[in-house]
């Protein structure tokens, strides 16, 4: 592995933006994570991967698995589900359902995220799987097929259970997911107000404190048990940036409002998206063994946008790196080797280097020439010995 660093000057002068070494934002949530959702860049973890009780917030996988269901076509927004007397009896918050309703998809996604329906909420699992156990393993199943580690459930509403657990970072995972896969659902989780039927009117209005507050939010859930304290899923979208925040242990209702804004205001006001590298910019030409030429030129093969701190100067650095010999034949876009950028107090940037153009196999003259090189290198070495 070969290490490019005096070619990289040029670099270095694009990427030293205002960043700042450490950003560091003191949560009083228990466990915290903050996601720039458009670059995929981490800005806080606190405890992220701790599994704790998700309370309502758990809701957000019982809408990914509906959302599916209607991506599969296996529902369609005008399909009706009947109420059993199971979802009937929950208790907490609900859309006051009898076993007389026969509610529709749109409904019961509106009577989730709206009046976080706990009987709206078994009224999906028993339509989709049969029973809510039944509906607890498919959700089990599909979060680590997900990615999810730290999740599981013991049912679809976030009722105080043992197994009922998702860290922050799973939870931050299924919003990301939620917004890019289901853009056609995602509307519904801006909601304000929904009453079904005309029977909860003190239960019409949506949790999130977010909305409304001019910060662009749009979503997500909110959630709160007296084990699990005052939780918050939420999502704000400013210029091109959409921020993505999973916090919960907060106090009461008011500390989880302050801090869901102040992190949404941290995250847009202390860092910046910058595109530090463009497509197809040549950053090294490393020689080729056996080519019809000598030489290969690196390149990204996508522009590079990184969200950065945004109050201090020339703290990035970086290097190139790859295998040598680089021997031909060698297909345009192969991938070559990388470049590393290292961030302060955030995860290093991995970017490929793919080959700038094809490099066919040389004939027997750069044949000759590549021996010739091997011979003087050797004796360059035994000399060196000497």
């Amino acid at each position: 592995m070969r290490l490019l660093k005096p070619t990289l000057l040029a670099l270095l002068a694009v990427l030293s933006l205002s960043l700042p070494a450490s950003a560091a934002f003191q949560t009083r949530a228990a466990v915290a994570y903050v996601l720039d959702q458009t670059t995929g860049t981490v800005l806080l973890e606190k405890n992220a991967e701790t599994p704790v009780p998700p309370a309502s917030m758990s809701k957000l996988m019982t809408l990914n698995m509906l959302f599916e269901a209607l991506k599969d076509g296996r529902v369609t927004m005008e399909t009706r589900f009947n109420v059993s007397r199971n979802a009937m009896a929950m208790g907490g918050s609900t859309m006051f359902l009898d076993t007389t309703d026969r509610p529709t998809v749109e409904q019961l996604i509106k009577g989730i995220i709206v009046q976080s329906g706990n009987d709206a909420c078994v009224v999906v699992a028993e339509g989709l799987a049969g029973t809510e156990a039944a509906f607890a393993r498919a959700m089990n199943e599909r979060a680590k097929a997900l990615g999810m580690e730290d999740s599981t459930f013991a049912n679809a509403s976030g009722w105080p259970h043992p197994n009922q657990r998702m860290s922050m970072k799973d939870l931050g995972t299924l919003a990301n997911r939620l917004i890019t896969e289901f853009p056609e659902y995602y509307g519904f989780f801006g909601m304000e107000e929904f009453d079904f039927d005309g029977r909860a009117p003190q239960n019409r209005f949506n949790r999130n404190p977010l909305l409304g507050l001019g910060i662009g939010a749009d979503g997500l859930k909110t959630g709160h048990t007296e084990e699990a304290g005052y939780g918050l899923v939420g999502s704000a979208v400013q210029g091109d940036r959409r921020i993505i925040i999973a916090i919960s242990g907060l106090e009461n209702a008011e500390a989880r409002a302050e801090e869901g804004e102040r992190l949404i205001n941290w995250a847009f006001r202390q860092f910046v998206q910058k595109t530090v590298l463009q497509k197809g910019r040549r950053l090294a030409e490393p020689e080729v063994w056996i080519g019809q030429t000598p030489r290969v030129g690196l390149v990204a093969p996508r522009d590079v946008a990184l969200v950065l701190p945004a109050t201090l100067r020339d703290q990035l650095r970086a290097e190139i790196r790859f295998e040598t010999p680089i021997v031909a034949p060698i297909e345009k876009g192969q991938v070559l080797g990388e470049l590393l950028i290292d961030i302060p107090d955030m995860e290093q940037v991995r970017v490929p280097l793919v080959a700038e153009a094809a490099v066919a196999r040389g004939g027997f003259l750069p044949r000759i020439r590549s021996a010739a090189q091997i011979v003087f290198e050797k004796l360059y070495e035994r000399a060196q010995d000497l």
